[in-house]
């Protein structure tokens, strides 16, 4: 059985995306930059290749990390500081211009959204461990992971409902990717060091601030990111997905619903992360994201695929799939607090395990969505396919 029904392939051919981005920083600057850096590409070339190697300089980016701070807590070479700031400008771009290419090829499609936005998911993952280890985060990188996760996740919700993605005049994907690549040419000058130790001691004109002593910036600038981003974000999301809900008379705690795999999906890590006897946060930084970044991968695809099908509001059962490895993690960490700290199976084989499971759930899911999708609408992933006049 696949994931898109007869319904689903009939809307598919009806569909149009809609997008508002109201950043006076990409309408002054990027936009008229990207309009001519897609002109490099020529005519031939797929957008959703475009997409793909704007991804792959995210996992460059994330690969260095790994090779130079493996738990994300000591400082590598300056100069990966300065390649993970230049591979995550490459990364904006190409993600912002495949769109382009798309419409300068005639060559739109949902397929093309779906494929988009799947990698921007995933980059979620990719880019916080590529700015922990700039910012020597260690186990807090989790939680850089979480405040890009939850806002992406609450904007792919309201465009489900309101059928228009919606960009504030300061957003993410501009304003906060550019903040991003800054911090990490900045670590070039300063050193990682400068980003763990104590707020007081990289800032010393602010020393007289009466802070609790030994506060690294990271947790600084992970409780600003949540204050004066995260929430408001967040907020904005519910109001718009509220007031659609309320002109259509529809359920609000349906809408809500939706929200549920994603919560069941950060307090399943939390707990397996809380019970875990080899502190999986801290020592595995990179396989805890990795597979959870999967997992929600999946959850956001299935969301938007739901959206181009036009199925009905509410939970999506088929969503909680990527929940299915936590029982066992779970369990497997609670035999480690009846047994003197000794777990039923090595927890490392148990988080490799989540990983491949999540990755093949994410790899599934997408092959067959793609198979499913260029046949219905008679498209290639990867050559441009001319649409009829």
């Amino acid at each position: 059985m696949g994931y898109i029904g007869h319904h689903g392939v009939a809307t598919l051919r009806r569909y149009k995306y809609s997008g508002v981005d109201h950043s006076l920083v990409a309408k002054y600057i990027l936009q008229p930059f990207w309009s001519r850096f897609v002109n490099i590409f020529p005519l031939w070339f797929p957008p959703n290749m475009i997409t793909l190697t704007g991804f792959m300089f995210l996992l460059t980016s994330a690969f260095l990390g790994f090779l130079y701070s493996p738990h994300l807590d000591t400082a590598p070479p300056r100069w990966v500081h300065l390649a993970h700031g230049l591979l995550l400008f490459l990364y904006q771009t190409f993600d912002a211009v495949d769109g382009k290419q798309a419409r300068r090829t005639n060559s739109s499609s949902p397929l093309g959204e779906l494929f988009d936005h799947g990698c921007d998911a995933l980059a979620c993952a990719f880019e916080s461990l590529a700015f922990g280890s700039t910012a020597m985060c260690g186990k807090a990188t989790f939680w850089f992971w979480v405040i890009s996760a939850v806002p992406f996740y609450f904007a792919t919700w309201e465009h489900f409902f309101t059928n228009t993605l919606i960009l504030p005049i300061v957003n993410g994907p501009t304003e906060g990717l550019m903040l991003i690549y800054l911090c990490h040419i900045f670590t070039f000058f300063t050193g990682a060091e400068w980003w763990a130790q104590d707020f007081q001691k990289s800032m010393p004109l602010l020393g007289w601030v009466p802070l609790i002593p030994e506060i690294p910036v990271y947790d600084i600038v992970l409780g600003l990111m949540i204050a004066f981003a995260v929430i408001p974000t967040i907020g904005s999301n519910i109001h718009n997905v509220y007031k659609v809900v309320e002109a259509r008379k529809g359920s609000m705690l349906l809408a809500l619903a939706m929200l549920f795999p994603f919560g069941l999906l950060l307090a399943g890590v939390l707990v397996w992360s809380y019970l875990s006897p080899s502190d999986i946060m801290r020592n595995q930084p990179h396989l805890l994201i990795i597979g959870t970044g999967f997992a929600f991968g999946f959850l956001v695809g299935r969301m938007i695929l739901a959206h181009l099908c036009d199925e009905p509001k509410g939970l999506k059962t088929g969503m909680c799939m990527a929940l299915a490895y936590f029982p066992f993690a779970i369990a497997n960490a609670l035999t480690a607090q009846l047994d003197d700290g000794n777990p039923l199976v090595d927890e490392q084989l148990v988080l490799l395990m989540y990983c491949l499971f999540t990755v093949a759930l994410y790899v599934h899911f997408a092959t067959s969505v793609i198979h499913e999708i260029t046949n219905a609408l008679g498209i290639h992933c990867f050559r441009i396919t001319r649409k009829r006049a």
